[in-house]
C-alpha cells in the first residue's frame, strides 16, 4: 500500500470518530466529496469522466491561484453512501489509482454533518463545512 492511501485511509477513522461524537446521525447517507486538483483543465476533465464511468458523480471545476500564482483546477469527486470506513477506503484506493493514472493530486476527502434537520435553521445548514 502506498504512503498516501495509507495516510487518507488512515484519516478515514478519525473523521468518522470525529463526526460520530459530535452526535452526526449513524444511520444517514452521506454526500463524500473527494478532492482533485492539477494544473491541467484538460486532464481533470479526463479524470472527471473515468470517475462518472465508475459510478461517481462530479462537481464544477472552479479555479484558483496557488502561493506562487499559478493555476490550479479543482472539483469533487462525489457519491451518496453510509458512513461506512470500508466503503469509503474501497473508494479512496480506486480514486487514488485514478489520479496516479492521469498524474493529478488527490488531496483528501470531507463530508457533512447528518443530524436532524429540525436542529437547525436554514441559513445554519449552508453555513457548514465539511470536515476532513
Amino acid at each position: 500500500m502506498n504512503n498516501k492511501l495509507a495516510q487518507a485511509q488512515t484519516q478515514t477513522a478519525a473523521v468518522i470518530d470525529e463526526l460520530l461524537a459530535d452526535g452526526s446521525n449513524p444511520d444517514a447517507l452521506y454526500l463524500i466529496e473527494h478532492h482533485i486538483s492539477s494544473s491541467s483543465f484538460d486532464i481533470l476533465e479526463k479524470v472527471a469522466i473515468d470517475a462518472f464511468k465508475l459510478g461517481y458523480e462530479a462537481t464544477d471545476p472552479e479555479e484558483f491561484l496557488d502561493q506562487d500564482d499559478q493555476t490550479i483546477y479543482c472539483f469533487d469527486i462525489v457519491s451518496e453512501i453510509p458512513l461506512n470506513a470500508e466503503v469509503i477506503n474501497a473508494q479512496i484506493a480506486q480514486l487514488i489509482a485514478l489520479t496516479e493514472q492521469y498524474q493529478v493530486n488527490y488531496d483528501g476527502w470531507g463530508t457533512y454533518f447528518e443530524g436532524d434537520e429540525e436542529e437547525y435553521d436554514e441559513e445554519e445548514q449552508y453555513t457548514n463545512n465539511t470536515i476532513h
